[in-house]
């Protein structure tokens, strides 16, 4: 068999959360941060919370306000 063929595994690892939480998990990755954890995931919370890091949701709502408006400009004046 080859030698050093498989990763490094790491029975301690430890797992950071967004929200504070710390897990430590067996794994081949020593440190990792996630955004999201089963004590911050709208699902298990039943909270609603939009994790949004790129701007789409404000750029969606945005676009929605403008088509509101030029509907309503539309029936103002038709052709």
């Amino acid at each position: 068999m080859k030698k050093d063929t498989h990763p490094q595994y790491y029975s301690q690892a430890t797992v950071r959360c967004g929200c504070g939480k710390v897990v430590t998990i067996p794994s081949t990755v020593q440190a990792m941060e996630v955004e999201i954890c089963s004590q911050c995931h709208p699902f298990y919370t039943g909270a609603k919370r939009i994790v949004d890091s790129a701007g789409r949701v404000e750029r969606f709502k945005a676009r929605l306000k403008k088509t509101e408006q030029l509907k309503k400009s539309a029936k103002k004046h038709p052709v």
